[in-house]
């Protein structure tokens, strides 16, 4: 799969298979089965066919990857859509998603990796068919998922970045930049150090290093 960054993803057209990697990766593989199987018929989500060995077996879900409908110029539809796909999610409990032991009761359900990198939609872009790569889930606040999905476009589509309106306009709040810029820059940290776990003096550490410093030089 095209901009994944953790994982082995392959598919036939019936099954997709995801194999996890990198630091984490068994406990990653548990906290998508358990958040897939909570969500089931409440949002576009495959289904969890089988797990073993580090891997999981998901339901095949029809649809165009968001990034290339941003791509094909459709980014004003793809960003609305997935504001509107967003407060969906922020309104399912995180305990409905098998995720507990967190204390703040304003906490959200935070897909941790939001954005048209994670979505499916129809052709013309309005409507989200599927969300995926829960593997980051967690009980948190949603400027998190706000301010990634907007970092995935300043960083990939930087061209589209005027778009920004409509995912803010649909999910009906946009944060301070401020709050925004923190969490984009403290994700890409943590991103960072689990590179620098996995491989110190890998090629993922050096594009992390860049990242963060392009990053960190967004005025707003």
């Amino acid at each position: 799969m095209p901009h994944g960054y953790t994982n082995r993803t392959t598919g036939d057209g019936r099954v997709v298979t995801k194999s996890y990697l990198g630091p984490g990766a068994a406990l990653r593989c548990a906290r998508e089965a358990d958040v897939l199987t909570g969500l089931a018929g409440r949002l576009p989500v495959p289904r969890v066919l089988g797990r073993r060995d580090g891997r999981l077996e998901l339901e095949f879900i029809p649809g165009v990857p968001g990034q290339q409908l941003v791509d094909d110029g459709r980014a004003e539809e793809v960003l609305g859509a997935c504001g509107l796909m967003l407060r969906r999610i922020h309104a399912v409990s995180p305990a409905t998603a098998g995720i507990t032991g967190h204390r703040d009761g304003a906490a959200v359900l935070v897909h941790g990796d939001y954005g048209p990198n994670n979505t499916l939609l129809d052709p013309a872009g309005r409507e989200v068919t599927g969300v995926v790569d829960w593997e980051w889930a967690h009980a948190g606040d949603p400027v998190e998922d706000l301010a990634w999905c907007e970092w995935i476009i300043r960083m990939h589509h930087p061209g589209h970045v005027g778009s920004l309106n409509a995912l803010f306009e649909a999910y009906g709040w946009r944060p301070p930049w401020a709050a925004r810029h923190e969490v984009m820059i403290g994700r890409c940290q943590a991103l960072l150090a689990m590179c620098e776990r996995w491989h110190p003096a890998g090629d993922a550490v050096r594009l992390w290093q860049r990242r963060i410093q392009v990053t960190e030089s967004w005025p707003v």
